[in-house]
């Protein structure tokens, strides 16, 4: 069973198929390929949140806070900004040409969830890196997206956030909400 397929099972997607993405034009507009499992994210879920908590960025979102290519390059600006005052670069990201992507971010904490491109690296091996948004923190975490969800949904993930979703027992069930539903529109 994929990683896909153990999310799906936990948490059902919404009835109807999300609308279909260019995935050529938007790794043309961001200049490198995507990981398989998001593309998959993408097409069985589209553009949502996770149990009120994790917001999937996807391209041509309808909204630049919840689009793949306008966060990639906001957050870009927003870390070099940072990076230039105050804060320290991760250490992954002194390597010549390593960069970070965000693919989702937590709401209502600033938090993003990016992987880290390493050149010559395989899409299907970035890691995740989780930054707390309002701090200088950072966490790795193993590659895969749909993975770091499903650990997270399950209380398994290696990770000092997400606790809030635990601090009631566990859910019983598990929601994916679509971005319009979740906005009220």
């Amino acid at each position: 069973m994929t990683s896909i397929d153990a999310l799906v099972r936990l948490c059902p997607p919404p009835a109807g198929a999300p609308p279909a993405v260019d995935w050529a034009g938007t790794e043309r507009a961001l200049g490198l390929p995507l990981p398989e499992d998001y593309k998959r994210l993408v097409g069985t879920y589209g553009s949502g949140v996770f149990d009120e908590t994790v917001w999937l960025l996807v391209p041509d979102a309808g909204r630049p806070d919840h689009d793949l290519l306008a966060q990639r390059e906001e957050r870009a600006e927003i870390l070099e900004s940072l990076w230039e005052i105050d804060e320290e670069r991760p250490e992954e990201l002194e390597e010549s040409g390593a960069v970070v992507v965000p693919w989702a971010f937590e709401e209502g904490s600033g938090a993003f969830l990016y992987w880290l491109v390493r050149p010559g690296s395989h899409p299907d091996t970035w890691p995740v890196l989780y930054n707390e948004g309002r701090g200088p923190l950072w966490e790795r975490h193993g590659p895969g997206c749909a993975a770091f969800l499903h650990a997270v949904l399950t209380g398994t993930a290696d990770t000092a956030y997400f606790g809030h979703l635990y601090e009631v027992p566990k859910p019983a069930a598990h929601r994916f909400e679509k971005a319009g539903e979740a906005l009220g529109e």
